[in-house]
């Protein structure tokens, strides 16, 4: 390279040398990222010679365009990347790419010594980006006049390897850096510009200065995520979700917040119109990317946010994430941790707010996501409270088709009330068909009505909401106060008799059932099934027989509860006497139609062959 006056060559430090080490052969799993590193550190100039101009009369050019520029030579085999900021002096050469003192490689290798590891994460910290470029370079030259009037034309050479020399440039450099690799055999692909354009797409989309290929600028989009939300428009912010979520239709919410405690974040998260997956196109792919100061880290970023948020689309960006933290390091991070535990706090807040404010737009919602929120309620603890006040449901109270929420239950619960009460079921219908609400109606109290097969799996997680325990209709354990103002029609079969006839059809029914005993939830119903202690809900048998259709369920356990007032249990009494025959028959039915009315009921074979049996006694006894 040839230069007005001899070389002033100086070897690497030690810890420079150990750092390019580790850089060029371990640090970085995609070598495209070298790219990413320097048009990060030219916008980073760019912006420091914007705040110096606020501060100093006098800048070398001016007039020159606060821009970066890419150019690549296929023959030569190299790539070029130049900035107008504020260039270096020839000190400042020496301390920001050839020395420990500006670079941070004594602290990085302190680090890494400390952790007993080569830590990706750490790199970030130090600022070393530059060094990524020997990953892909034989040679590396930095052209470089400082913004000072009277600075001189630098040329910094290095192949990383022996050290590196200043020299003055033959030619009179404009302000700024203009970076040159001379790429290696195996890295030539970089030399083609369209493989430079690609890569630029991908990471520098959002660098806060435009990005040149010729004439052309690559990042048109621009990082409307640090920008103030009464600076954007409405169709401003839906250009910007179609681009970064690939998307066509429009956003069904967004949020858009900004906060520097206790981590520095800038987010703009989206939630689409549609659930795809209801679609049955497998599971949705997470949509958020991180970005650290407009420059993408990764597009899917494992940990950044919980897996149940996989439906939000958009960007979280935070100056406080190393620039180089790997994929493969991401999920350790602590930071990463903490933007996780913000950003989804913030979201639940956002929801809640959204809920309060037009109830109609988020049941809409619900409709499409709600079961992202249930899948978070059983997985997610840390998020559970706030998750559990988003969800909706039908209730005994409301009309067909009407959603409400625990909050709204807690205002219509009975004074003194300590309990939210709830049933499962497959729809509405089956569940008011069956006996279970008749006692809990009879005294006014509200019966939330869980109509998903997913809400087994919820209910198991969710035991209270704000200290109100959450107790199902159906549980063989449901205590209720007696009320002296519900009127109960006859009059209830002896003690004596009612223990002789719970005898009798646990004799009759034999493992069927587990036990046989009267009870008080019963109004209008002779009888009802209640789920052993350690028996599988309808729902859950329904549930693990779709997931392995061929599998063998154990056997089902529920205790046979009877309504000791009602006219069935009554001449039931009487029959297994008298009739022995018959009664039979009736036990069988009792248990078979209590099993169906609870969803419980796997062969109906024998309730269709007993009940043309029982029609046919009938009217042979009513002809006689």
């Amino acid at each position: 390279m040839a230069t007005s006056t001899t070389p002033e060559k100086r070897e690497f430090q030690a810890e420079v040398s150990q750092v390019l080490d580790i850089v060029i052969n371990s640090l970085y799993t995609d070598k495209e990222i070298f790219i990413r590193e320097l048009v990060s550190n030219a916008s980073d100039a760019l912006e420091k010679l914007r705040h110096t101009q606020l501060t100093e009369n006098e800048i070398h050019q001016p007039e020159l365009p606060l821009q970066i520029s890419l150019s690549a030579n296929e023959e030569e085999g190299t790539l070029t990347i130049s900035d107008h900021g504020l260039g270096m002096t020839r000190e400042e050469l020496h301390e920001n790419i050839g020395t420990i003192a500006h670079s941070g490689s004594k602290a990085f290798l302190k680090s890494l010594e400390e952790s007993a590891r080569k830590d990706s994460a750490l790199i970030g910290q130090f600022g070393v980006g530059f060094y990524s470029a020997f990953m892909v370079a034989d040679e590396v030259a930095v052209h470089s006049r400082s913004w000072r009037p009277d600075a001189e034309s630098l040329v910094w050479t290095s192949d990383g390897k022996s050290g590196y020399e200043i020299a003055e440039s033959a030619e009179e450099l404009p302000r700024g850096c203009r970076i040159v690799l001379k790429l290696r055999e195996d890295c030539k692909d970089f030399a083609k510009i369209d493989e430079v354009r690609r890569v630029l797409e991908n990471y520098s989309s959002f660098v806060p200065f435009p990005v040149m290929i010729g004439e052309e600028r690559v990042n048109k989009i621009e990082a409307i995520w640090r920008k103030k939300k009464s600076e954007i428009s409405d169709e401003e912010y839906t250009e910007f979700y179609k681009f970064s979520a690939k998307a066509y239709d429009e956003p069904r919410y967004r949020m858009h917040f900004s906060a520097e405690m206790p981590i520095e974040i800038n987010a703009l998260l989206f939630v689409p119109r549609d659930n795809t997956e209801l679609w049955g196109m497998g599971q949705m792919e997470p949509g958020v990317s991180l970005y650290c100061r407009n420059v993408l880290i990764d597009d899917k970023p494992a940990g950044l946010l919980p897996e149940w948020l996989r439906f939000l689309r958009g960007v979280i960006d935070s100056a406080d994430i190393p620039l180089n933290i790997s994929r493969e390091s991401m999920q350790d991070s602590s930071l990463v941790r903490k933007l996780n535990r913000v950003v989804t706090k913030r979201f639940l807040k956002f929801l809640d707010g959204e809920a309060k404010d037009d109830a109609d737009k988020f049941g809409e919602f619900y409709a499409k996501f709600g079961r992202f929120l249930k899948e978070g309620v059983v997985v997610d603890y840390d998020h559970r409270e706030g998750l559990s006040k988003l969800l909706r449901f039908e209730s005994s109270l409301t009309d067909p088709g009407v959603l409400t929420g625990f909050a709204d239950y807690l205002t219509r619960a009975k004074d003194g009330q300590d309990k939210i009460y709830y049933l499962t079921g497959t729809d509405r219908a089956a569940v008011e068909a069956g006996p279970y609400l008749e006692a809990l109606r009879s005294r006014g109290l509200e019966v939330i009505y869980f109509l998903e097969n997913i809400d087994e799996y919820l209910l198991q997680h969710l035991r209270e909401f704000d200290g109100k325990e959450l107790v199902s209709a159906a549980s063989a354990d449901l205590e209720l106060d007696s009320d002296d103002s519900i009127v109960l029609e006859g009059e209830p079969l002896a003690e004596s008799e009612m223990e002789a006839l719970c005898e009798y059809l646990k004799s009759e029914l034999g493992e069927q059932v587990e036990k046989v005993a009267p009870g008080s939830r019963l109004v209008s119903s002779p009888a009802a099934v209640l789920a052993a202690d350690d028996g599988m809900s309808a729902q859950m048998r329904n549930m693990m027989r779709a997931m392995n259709p061929e599998g063998e369920l154990p056997p089902q356990k529920v205790q046979l509860e009877l309504n000791p007032r009602h006219a069935l249990i009554h001449a039931l009494a009487e029959a297994r006497a008298s009739h022995p025959d018959l009664a039979k028959l009736v036990a069988g039915q009792l248990l078979d139609n209590a099993l169906l009315s609870a969803g419980m009921l796997e062969d109906r074979v024998d309730l269709i062959q007993r009940g043309f049996e029982l029609m046919e006694k009938a009217l042979k006894k009513s002809s006689e």
